[in-house]
C-alpha cells in the first residue's frame, strides 16, 4: 500500500516476533517500514515477504558497500524482493555506484536507489578523526553530487544537510533523513538531528524515525503525532 506519508518507521530489533508486533499496530497507510543489517541477518527474507503481505512498502537498509559486481548482484536480489528502497554507500565509488544503476535498469519495478553520505551518528569531531581534511557539510554535499551524476535516485543525509542538497540538487533528487526526533525526545546515538516538522521545511523527502515510535507506549498514537505535526491526515 503506497502511503503519502513521509515517514518510514524504523524496525530495529534483533528478532522477527517483537519487529511484526510493532508493524501489526501501525497502518501501512500511514507509513513505510525499514529493516536493517540486525534484523534482515536474524530474520532474512521471509521477514520483508511477511511485512509487504500486510501492506507495507519496505525500505531495505543494508547500505551496501564491496567491489562493483558483488554490489549489483546484491541489488538485483533486493529487487528480486520487491523492497520499495535500497541503498548503498557513496563512498564506494563511481564504479561501484554505476554497476549499481546498470544492475537495477533492467528491473521491472525496480527499488528507490539512495546512496549514503556520511552517517548521522557521526559529528564533527569523528568525522576530523578519520583524516578528512574538509567540513562535513562539504564532504556531504561531494558525496551527493557524486550520487547525482551516477544515476541514483537519492540520498541518506542528515537533516540539517538537507537544505543545501536540495538547493544544489534539485527538489526531484530524494533526500532521506535518519536522526529524526520530535520534540522532547532523547537524542540517544544520533548527533545531527532535527524535529519532523524542520526536515520537512529544510527539504528532507523521507523522515526515519526509530525508538520515538517503536519504543513509545502506543506506537500508534506516536506515529499519528508526528503526521499530525506534519498537517498529514492519513
Amino acid at each position: 500500500m503506497s502511503t503519502s506519508s513521509p515517514v518510514i518507521v524504523a524496525l530495529d530489533y534483533p528478532q522477527m516476533t517483537p519487529a511484526l508486533e510493532l508493524a501489526a499496530s501501525l497502518d501501512p497507510g500511514a507509513c513505510r517500514l525499514k529493516v536493517g543489517k540486525e534484523l534482515f541477518t536474524a530474520a532474512g527474507p521471509v521477514l520483508v515477504e511477511r511485512l509487504q503481505s500486510m501492506g507495507f512498502e519496505v525500505f531495505l537498509d543494508l547500505k551496501f558497500h564491496d567491489i562493483p559486481n558483488t554490489v549489483a548482484g546484491a541489488l538485483r536480489s533486493a529487487a528480486s524482493l520487491g523492497v520499495w528502497m535500497a541503498n548503498i554507500h557513496v563512498s564506494g565509488g563511481r564504479r561501484m555506484l554505476e554497476a549499481s544503476v546498470e544492475a537495477l535498469s533492467g528491473v521491472s519495478a525496480p527499488p528507490l536507489l539512495i546512496g549514503v553520505t556520511v552517517l548521522t551518528s557521526m559529528d564533527t569531531q569523528d568525522f576530523r578523526e578519520l583524516g578528512f581534511g574538509n567540513a562535513l557539510p562539504e564532504q556531504v554535499l561531494r558525496l551527493a553530487a557524486l550520487a547525482k551524476d551516477c544515476g541514483l535516485g537519492g540520498v541518506v543525509c542528515s537533516a540539517q544537510e538537507a537544505s543545501i542538497l536540495n538547493e544544489q540538487l534539485g527538489s526531484d533528487f530524494a533526500l532521506v533523513t535518519p536522526g529524526i526526533r520530535p520534540a522532547g525526545a532523547a537524542q540517544d546515538d544520533q548527533r545531527r538531528v532535527l524535529t519532523p516538522a524542520e526536515a520537512m521545511a529544510a527539504g528532507s523527502s523521507y523522515l526515519v524515525v526509530g525508538r520515538p515510535i517503536t519504543r513509545a507506549e502506543d506506537p500508534a498514537a506516536a506515529l499519528h503525532a508526528i503526521n499530525e505535526s506534519l498537517q498529514l491526515s492519513l
